[in-house]
């Protein structure tokens, strides 16, 4: 646990579970469920991808959940990740804006589509070389399904270990992104929270 106070509860999840239960008895642990064990009132406020690791917010009331979903939803709170990616980026730091859409044939993967993508933006800096590797910190403007993952695909260095977009995720204990950081007002007092949760790689 990272937070807790009468509205708000903050973890880190980690990677290979769900946020929320998918369809099926098989898929019903999730960590949703997990923290519902200890906090029957527990609400989900935003998503996580399974194989994505690091801090989420959930609402402990109603209130806490509506608020701080509408900040979400007009970007007021800063989410902040670290990647580890395929290749030696070049440049230290820069702004991939492309729109993304579900590929249909292929869901859930997602693609760019400059007629019919909705609006996505990553800031994106370099933080170091690893062994022909680039450790990168990624901070998304915008929260679309595997925004960071197509993102960097489309820079030409995909997320080490992404089932998804990378070809070489059999050679990865997991897919290399952790959601590190999140900035933003809390919701019923208005303090500024700066939360972490270190990155595990």
């Amino acid at each position: 646990m990272i937070h807790r106070d009468d509205h708000l509860l903050v973890v880190d999840k980690p990677h290979g579970l769900l946020s929320v239960p998918g369809r099926g008895e098989h898929l019903a642990d999730c960590l949703l469920s997990r923290l519902a064990d200890d906090f029957p009132e527990v609400l989900l406020c935003h998503r996580l991808d399974r194989d994505t690791s690091g801090i989420m917010i959930f609402a402990l009331t109603k209130e806490g959940q509506r608020k701080i979903g509408r900040m979400f939803e007009v970007k007021r709170i800063k989410k902040r990740y670290v990647a580890r990616v395929a290749g030696a980026v070049a440049d230290p730091a820069g702004t991939i804006d492309l729109p993304l859409i579900v590929d249909w044939p292929n869901r859930p993967l997602q693609h760019v589509n400059h007629e019919t993508g909705k609006n996505a933006v990553t800031d994106w800096q370099r933080i170091a070389l690893e062994d022909g590797t680039t450790r990168m910190r990624l901070m998304p403007r915008t929260g679309r399904s595997h925004q960071l993952r197509v993102h960097m695909l489309e820079l030409g260095h995909p997320i080490l270990g992404d089932p998804f977009y990378s070809d070489d995720h059999a050679d990865w204990p997991r897919m290399m992104l952790h959601a590190e950081g999140l900035k933003f007002e809390h919701p019923i007092t208005g303090q500024v929270m700066r939360l972490d949760a270190p990155c595990p790689f």
